[in-house]
């Protein structure tokens, strides 16, 4: 799965444009290295998110093309 897709199917990011925006200004990590928005996600990835000085790392999951509000917490774990 597409990690812009992951990210907001997941609800770490509510938007899939800003989930886009935020990879092509080099603020998501996979792994610890600079992800694009096309980078493939599998499980046990650690994906790392800059919110300007917050930083949240998750580490996946589960992977699904949809899924409900409340199920999206099941995708991933806050490390």
């Amino acid at each position: 799965m597409r990690l812009d897709k992951f990210l907001k199917v997941s609800r770490l990011i509510k938007r899939r444009t800003v989930a886009n925006e935020a990879c092509d200004a080099g603020r998501v990590l996979i792994n610890g290295a600079v992800a694009k928005a096309s980078t493939k996600v599998k499980k046990g990835d650690i994906i790392e998110i800059q919110f300007g000085t917050k930083t949240v790392k998750a580490e996946v999951l589960d992977l699904r093309d949809t899924t409900k509000k409340e199920e999206a917490a099941d995708l991933f774990r806050y490390l």
